[in-house]
């Protein structure tokens, strides 16, 4: 068991695709602090940080529920610290949380502007930033963020400007620190998936149904952030993967039963040429 003991900082891990790399890293061993909002269950959302935690401990690892809007830096703080009494130190931070809003410049709203830069930017950019100090005194620490490859194709900025600029620069922090913090020996890696993930913003915001069938499960996404975060981190770092190619290294080439609907058609992701 690779992470055996070792500690990670998953930020939206109620659910999706946060929950589904808890899960995985617990099942080798790791110690999550699942930080999230959401203590209350959402019938069209689904899951707590309380029940991802007993899922995490059924999973083999030791979980930590910490109720936390990244975009209040007091209460990134306090879940940085909680993390640390609790199990020593902070060996990996996986920045998960993000807003959504597929939209054009005269149809997205100024709060939901600014809820997109306060949690996929300022969100990111904090939870990192006091999480380093503590990245420093592990023997291979991760930093690895849910960001796509940097294609500056217009085709992307065109129907959701607001949205693009906003992952793209989680992407850009992430070779900042790779850059930053090689003479520390901390990795920053980003990963993104080629097709969409069967998530609740895609069942209720993106596409419903329809585009869940044509999508994959978020397993793909924990067994390629697991692939990552057990390399070296002096080694891997400065990289913007897809799981296809994760997996590829891995030598896995059937990735049919990733498939919500194995055999049938897949649609591509956002920023994915």
């Amino acid at each position: 068991m690779q992470l055996q003991g070792k500690t990670f900082f998953i930020t939206g891990a109620s659910r999706g695709i946060g929950k589904a790399i808890a899960l995985k890293l617990a099942a080798d061993g790791a110690n999550i602090a699942i930080v999230a909002k959401s203590v209350t269950e959402n019938p069209k959302l689904g899951g707590t940080i309380y029940s991802a935690a007993e899922e995490v401990q059924q999973a083999g690892g030791k979980a930590l529920a910490i109720q936390c809007d990244i975009r209040d830096e007091e209460q990134i703080l306090n879940a940085v610290q909680q993390t640390v009494a609790i199990f020593g130190g902070i060996d990996g931070v996986v920045n998960n949380a993000s807003a959504i809003s597929l939209s054009g410049t005269e149809q997205t709203e100024t709060k939901r502007f600014d809820l997109m830069q306060a949690i996929n930017v300022r969100g990111t950019f904090l939870v990192t930033r006091h999480c380093i100090p503590f990245l420093r005194k592990s023997p291979n620490a991760h930093i690895l963020t849910l960001s796509p490859p940097l294609d500056m194709k217009p085709q992307w900025f065109a129907f959701s400007p607001a949205y693009t600029i906003t992952k793209y620069s989680m992407s850009m922090l992430t070779l900042g620190w790779a850059a930053e913090l090689k003479k520390d020996k901390i990795a920053a890696n980003a990963l993104w998936p080629v097709t969409t993930i069967a998530t609740a913003a895609v069942q209720n915001i993106l596409g419903g149904d329809m585009l869940v069938q044509r999508s994959r499960k978020p397993a793909i996404l924990a067994d390629t952030a697991h692939y990552i975060l057990t390399q070296l981190s002096a080694e891997c770092t400065g990289n913007t993967f897809l799981d296809e190619e994760i997996l590829a290294k891995m030598g896995i080439t059937d990735l049919d039963s990733y498939a919500v609907n194995p055999g049938g058609s897949l649609q591509k992701d956002l920023f994915v040429s």
